[in-house]
């Protein structure tokens, strides 16, 4: 029904394997130093990591957008209040004929 998933000891034996395999075929690591891949030139990328002063934003504006949506949105409740107040169609109702006697005769479906 489900498939089994693999365990990390799995994981971990599948993926030294494919590096075993990529290293036979000829394919080398470089062992780079702990946050030396971050670095252009020696030194860190600014343009990345500048949190002190991001620059200003340009906002869009929207104003016009959230009124037509807000008046869509009275209008569709307005139409809807319209459609509740009509009054709902009753459900046919089974009304039995009694004789003089108060036996009853028949069923008859009324609808009032």
């Amino acid at each position: 029904m489900f498939k089994k998933r693999p365990s990390k000891a799995e994981l971990r034996d599948q993926l030294n394997a494919e590096v075993n395999q990529y290293l036979q075929k000829g394919g080398e690591i470089e062992q780079v130093e702990m946050g030396e891949s971050g670095l252009v030139d020696g030194r860190y990328n600014h343009h990345k990591t500048s949190f002190d002063n991001p620059g200003p934003t340009e906002r869009t504006p929207v104003h016009n957008l959230l009124s037509t949506i807000d008046s869509r949105r009275k209008n569709k409740a307005a139409t809807t209040t319209q459609t509740k107040a009509k009054e709902p169609k009753k459900a046919p109702q089974k009304k039995v004929i009694y004789d003089d006697f108060g036996d009853p005769i028949r069923t008859v479906w009324t609808e009032e």
